[in-house]
């Protein structure tokens, strides 16, 4: 038995190396295999969460509690990374390890005194932002998000850093660390509900959700330092290479603002509509972002070291070759699980979350805020792809123009839809959006792909 499974490992190993397409394939297994189980994590801490805290109030402070903070986390850390990773490999590729060490090393300094800055603002402005994105809240329940938020303040600078070390694992194509380590996060937030829950209540998910980062960050680096990178921040100067991620990271931050802005309004409109509407909102998305999340991080993870590779080289023949096989792919496996989940929604949501706090009606208005979700998501696999590519490109100020009509439209499709929807009106409106950011991603690829530049 030992003997088969060594012989089939081998025979994996020697038939992954043989093309590009094959090694991005092999690192989508790998990735979609770990971000699975992270995922099912995440789904066990909202069973839990459904069953101790429902759709009630304490939950929807947490949720506009720990909003500004991801946003935060998604806009500068997110933004670093995606920056990072091109100029870093063609920096190790050209230069060596050493080079791409120092660079490393600078870009953590920029990153770390950029998020402490985000870090003071929001803690000056917390009493604005809460009533401001907390708009429909009682005095009673705005309090109770202010005391969540500063216990979810320091997950900015854990979750920086972890970012940026998972983005140097990948580019160093060590991809199973880096999409294991987040299981932490959800493992230790449904332990604190478990044994806090009864005593603590809605803090006990805020500050596992704070311990479970902690972990994940302290697995990342313990994973970095074994390839034998220095995690201490050093400042090496504002050389070509740093000045020319600090270019691409404008315009990639502000499209991150603006992209991610569209959940900030989701949830503030959300709460315009009436107790219990952020929860319901929050739940209608757990299972899309399962199925999204497995995918698409599995896709631009194991796909954007090799696109910047290839760029790097200027293997245009190689970049149309991979885009067009993955873009068949995609669709083949994307709309027939699309159709069928969007049939499904209703008895998920109820198989899933009726339970304890969680009521039949809870479940009928998931059911259909899900259903509508779920639409987004052939458009979001392929367009994850096209976004990968334009960072590849350092074509960063493109995404920059789409997020800011992703967020117009995002804004407009929320104000027609919930006329006529309500609250699922939100989610119809988000598959709208990934589907006119297709559109402008391809069009903007088209001549590129064509002319290799």
């Amino acid at each position: 038995m030992v003997n088969s499974l060594s012989l089939g490992f081998e025979r994996w190993k020697r038939w992954r190396v043989r093309s590009t397409n094959r090694r991005i394939f092999a690192a989508i297994v790998s990735i979609g295999g770990f971000t699975m189980l992270v995922k099912l994590a995440a789904v066990a801490k909202q069973l839990v969460i459904a069953g101790r805290f429902g759709t009630s109030d304490a939950l929807d402070a947490f949720l506009i509690a720990f909003l500004a903070p991801s946003f935060a986390i998604n806009v500068a850390a997110g933004s670093f990374s995606a920056a990072l990773i091109p100029t870093f490999i063609e920096v190790r590729e050209r230069e060596g390890q050493d080079a791409a060490q120092r660079l490393f090393s600078s870009v953590m300094v920029l990153s770390i005194f950029l998020i402490l800055a985000i870090s003071a603002v929001l803690a000056g402005f917390s009493p604005t932002i809460i009533r401001i994105i907390g708009s429909g809240f009682s005095p009673e329940k705005q309090a109770l998000t202010r005391s969540l938020f500063f216990i979810a303040l320091p997950l900015l600078i854990i979750s920086g850093l972890a970012a940026i070390w998972a983005s140097i694992l990948n580019a160093q194509e060590r991809f199973a660390l880096a999409a294991i380590a987040p299981v932490m996060t959800p493992a230790a937030a449904v332990v604190a509900i478990l044994f806090l829950g009864r005593v603590w209540g809605i803090y006990a998910l805020a500050v596992g959700t704070v311990g479970g980062g902690l972990f994940e960050a302290a697995l990342l680096g313990r994973g970095l330092k074994r390839q034998g990178f220095h995690l201490f921040p050093k400042w090496h100067g504002l050389n070509p290479a740093v000045k020319q991620v600090a270019r691409q990271y404008a315009p990639m931050a502000a499209g991150a603002l603006l992209m991610s802005g569209t959940e900030v309004i989701d949830q503030s409109m959300a709460a315009m509509l009436g107790p219990g509407s952020v929860s319901a909102l929050s739940y209608g998305n757990k299972v899309v972002s399962l199925v999204i999340g497995v995918g698409s991080l599995s896709l631009s993870t194991a796909i954007f070291p090799h696109f910047s590779r290839m760029v790097a080289a200027n293997d245009w023949t190689g970049v149309r070759a991979t885009v067009k096989t993955y873009a068949r792919l995609i669709v083949l496996i994307a709309v027939p699980m699309t159709l069928l989940l969007v049939y499904l929604s209703p008895p998920i949501v109820a198989v899933l979350f009726e339970r304890g706090a969680f009521t039949a009606g809870d479940a009928h208005l998931v059911g259909r805020v899900q259903a509508l979700y779920l639409l987004q998501a052939p458009f979001y696999f392929l367009g994850i792809m096209g976004v990968r590519l334009l960072s590849a490109l350092k074509k960063n100020h493109i995404l920059m123009g789409i997020s800011a009509v992703n967020l117009l439209a995002n804004i407009v499709g929320n104000y027609i839809f919930m006329h006529f929807l309500g609250l699922s009106g939100i989610s119809l409106s988000t598959s709208v959006v990934y589907f006119i950011s297709l559109i402008l991603i391809y069009l903007s690829l088209k001549s590129r792909l064509k002319t290799g530049s």
